[in-house]
């Protein structure tokens, strides 16, 4: 409304919960516009052109998940999912950041308003700088930029030959930091990477225990390599994809002289979980740098930033998501303002850019086919 206050729509069935939401957004600064149903809220889009929709999942009539996907193709707005964040409606609830939205939060129940109610304003906050994704199916997706990687449009330098690994163990990690936006930036990039990948991958992505799980199996759906949760230690191996289990931390260790991914009580001096610089720290700790690689994508705060640009500086190499893709810029832009970007690319080229680094067993494999064999 052009006096920089920013306008909230909050949609649920409850009353009561809609007049609870609205009070926080309200003492936190925000003009709140409000919507009984789903129907309702895509009448008043136009009117209201909020910045943010907080939007519950589970409505009578139309709900959260098709009135989020008319959303995004009608009135692209970033939206903020509002849920009970359970297992039992982890699917959905991933479902909807597959389908744009930009985050879940938890719902603030009565007596329970506390650190709840901070992360919804924190996330809306967020969402209101962040870039709302038309997303298009999984399989064009993945079309367009398998024929980038092969395309090779573009090139990085080529790093220097990595030291020799011990018998028997990996010759490096590849890390990965996601918070706001993760799962579907994810998509955009493990999918394409091929069977024959040579390192194994581990991903912090910020996320409440009930969904990681879920993620994992979603992922490992799509892709050519085996995705799991990391909810006890994994050994480390090429062709393996470790999404740290949410509401813990995660760390490298060394076992029986074998380098696993091990699930570790959440740090409280730390804010985010799973934490992505206890991640790459603990890999510094155990591996030289030219045996490790940074990735940092999209994502509200700055987890990562500080331990990828260490990793940087020491001669590992490192990957920022560009503001181009990221649906929140704060991650990756705290490492490229730190130095810390070796290279900077949209979601969809990173890929590319890794089995250009990792070249050997994935170029004889050629592009990932989506599935397991």
């Amino acid at each position: 409304m052009g006096d920089g206050v920013l306008t909230v729509l909050v949609v649920d069935d409850s009353a009561l919960m809609r007049r609870r939401i609205a009070d926080l957004l309200v003492e936190a600064g925000f003009r709140v516009e409000t919507a009984a149903t789903g129907e309702e809220a895509l009448a008043r889009l136009p009117e209201v052109d909020p910045d943010v929709v907080t939007l519950d999942i589970t409505m009578p009539g139309m709900d959260g998940l098709t009135c989020l996907a008319r959303i995004m193709v009608e009135h692209p707005k970033p939206v903020v999912m509002v849920s009970a964040l359970t297992g039992a409606g982890a699917g959905e609830t991933l479902e909807a950041l597959r389908l744009g939205a930009v985050e879940a939060v938890q719902k603030p129940a009565a007596g329970s308003i506390g650190r709840i109610g901070e992360e919804l304003v924190e996330t809306v906050r967020a969402a209101a700088s962040s870039r709302p994704r038309r997303v298009r199916g999984l399989r064009e997706r993945l079309r367009l930029a398998r024929a980038r990687i092969v395309g090779e449009d573009f090139v990085a330098p080529a790093p220097p030959p990595p030291s020799v690994a011990a018998a028997g163990e990996v010759e490096g990690v590849v890390l990965v930091g996601v918070s706001t936006g993760g799962p579907s930036t994810l998509e955009d990039i493990l999918p394409l990477l091929p069977a024959g990948f040579p390192w194994p991958v581990v991903v912090a992505q910020h996320m409440p225990v009930a969904f990681t799980a879920t993620l994992a199996r979603r992922l490992d759906e799509m892709c050519a390599l085996s995705v799991v949760e990391v909810e006890r230690a994994t050994v480390l191996e090429p062709g393996r994809i470790c999404i740290a289990r949410g509401g813990a931390d995660v760390e490298l260790a060394r076992r029986g002289g074998r380098l696993q991914a091990v699930c570790v009580p959440s740090s409280p001096d730390r804010p985010w979980h799973p934490n992505a610089d206890r991640l790459v720290t603990s890999a510094m700790r155990l591996l030289p740098p030219d045996r490790l690689v940074g990735v940092l994508l999209t994502g509200m705060g700055n987890d990562g930033a500080a331990s990828m640009a260490e990793l940087h500086a020491r001669g590992g190499r490192t990957i920022a998501e560009s503001e181009d893709s990221a649906v929140v810029f704060g991650m990756p832009q705290d490492l490229i303002r730190r130095g810390g970007a070796g290279v900077v690319l949209p979601s969809d080229r990173i890929a590319g850019q890794l089995t250009r680094w990792l070249p050997t067993a994935a170029r004889r494999a050629g592009p990932a086919s989506g599935r397991k064999d």
